[in-house]
């Protein structure tokens, strides 16, 4: 997921699905379409910073929340592309999954020190 309209649909994406709301709830919050949702979530529209917006207001999410640790890369650098991959990876998982995954990651690390 490199393409940053890639990463902020999918985050807009997992948001919606954390409040359970549909694509047309969102967009009527928001004042656009339901397909604009739609394909903003899939990475297929980029969206002006103003519909961000209001797609973030309409889903109670901080901007700078959304635009948290997102790392432009080339796809060829492993030393930023991985650990990014692992942020988005671990940012799709519940709150407590997510403690239980560092909780691991720590555990590894320590074990390999030893």
């Amino acid at each position: 997921m490199s393409d940053i309209k890639n990463t902020v649909g999918h985050r807009l994406w997992l948001r919606r699905r954390e409040l359970a709301l549909s694509q047309e709830q969102v967009a009527e919050r928001a004042g656009v379409h339901p397909t604009y949702i739609g394909q903003v979530e899939r990475g297929e529209k980029n969206p002006t910073i103003t519909s961000v917006a209001k797609i973030c207001a309409a889903l109670d999410y901080p901007m700078e929340q959304l635009f948290d640790k997102i790392i432009v890369t080339d796809e060829a650098d492993d030393a930023t592309r991985i650990p990014k991959e692992c942020y988005d990876l671990i940012l799709e998982q519940k709150q407590e999954d997510q403690e239980m995954l560092q909780k691991i990651l720590e555990s590894t690390i320590a074990y390999k020190a030893n």
